[in-house]
């Protein structure tokens, strides 16, 4: 017994044999990785320093100047009258975008998850803005948004004569001096919103629709045993059930508000008196139109600083939560 319970018990294969099979695993899956490692150090961590090295730099013509210019390009675009109205609008846009999204696409996974029927395809359809590039998307709602066609027209049929005028509004409410600029919500956004909304709600429905059917249902029907109306249960079980879910929606969502251009780029641009501008816009017309590279490579740092400061809290978070498992 004890000689079969051994033989058992020991590998088939020779100890050496089984060393040496480990270890040419881990030294192949090591090679494998190398080419990844290197193109991603090449393209995005070396390109990273570049931009910050070139935003300390003089290079703001055609000719390259390498000298070293301080911290002067950060002074002159917080300075400047274009900067100031992006961080005014990018304030408003990414608090607005995310609370839009969130409870927009709360609202839909929580009617999809009611089991109707072609569940799929209201899903599918839901989802569908996010397969469309923002390009497109951009463009199709400058044309339903434009204040002489699309949806004005609608209203002007149903009588309404004071007709919003969407992106080329260039109203700005309450309208408080701040620095260079005014202070405040521009209407124009609110186009831009629409549109953004419209295309990334979706992708917090389906967040939710996941983490809405993760919920044990043991739960659910111990509270409808204890007589918990309808919203209580959603109150007290679903929303606390969801809280991972919402901060994983809050992060991505923040860091793709701040990174929007090409649906800004081909819906509005900047607008007048820079209502509709981003950072991002800035950065591209700084660069590339302006030829002002240090200027422009100042912006794309103040927008890694911004992404970094929505992203790592949540990455530290995920590490502590996995190292106390």
């Amino acid at each position: 017994m004890s000689r079969k319970s051994n033989e058992l018990a020991s590998p088939s294969i020779p100890v050496p044999r089984r060393v040496f099979r480990i270890r040419s695993e881990k030294v192949w899956s090591m090679v494998t990785l190398i080419p990844s490692v290197v193109l991603l150090g090449v393209f995005v961590y070396y390109f990273i320093f570049w931009t910050g090295y070139v935003s300390f730099t003089k290079w703001n013509s055609f000719i390259q100047n390498m000298n070293l210019n301080g911290f002067r390009n950060y002074v002159s675009i917080f300075e400047s009258f274009r900067f100031q109205s992006d961080l005014r609008n990018m304030v408003f846009f990414t608090i607005l975008f995310m609370a839009g999204c969130l409870i927009l696409g709360m609202f839909l996974a929580v009617l999809i998850d009611q089991h109707i029927r072609a569940e799929s395809v209201f899903r599918s359809v839901f989802l569908y803005p996010m397969a469309i590039s923002a390009a497109a998307t951009g463009v199709v709602w400058s044309w339903l948004l434009n204040p002489t066609t699309g949806l004005n027209l609608i209203l002007q049929s149903l009588g309404i004569h004071h007709l919003p005028q969407w992106y080329l509004s260039t109203r700005i409410l309450p309208n408080f001096h701040i620095a260079q600029i005014q202070g405040g919500f521009p209407i124009a956004m609110f186009a831009v919103l629409i549109a953004s909304i419209w295309q990334w709600s979706g992708f917090a429905m389906a967040l939710y629709l996941a983490g809405l059917r993760a919920i044990p249902e043991e739960i659910k029907e111990a509270a409808r045993l204890d007589g918990a109306s309808a919203f209580r249960m959603f109150r007290s079980i679903v929303l606390p059930q969801l809280r991972p879910i919402t901060t994983t929606a809050v992060v991505m969502l923040m860091a793709s508000s701040l990174k929007v251009f090409d649906l800004l780029y081909a819906m509005t641009g900047p607008g007048a008196n820079f209502v509709t501008d981003l950072p991002a816009l800035n950065m591209f017309d700084t660069t590339f139109k302006a030829n002002q590279f240090a200027q422009g490579a100042a912006i794309a740092i103040v927008l890694l600083i911004l992404v970094l400061i929505a992203i790592v809290p949540y990455l530290i978070g995920t590490i502590r939560k996995e190292a106390s498992k």
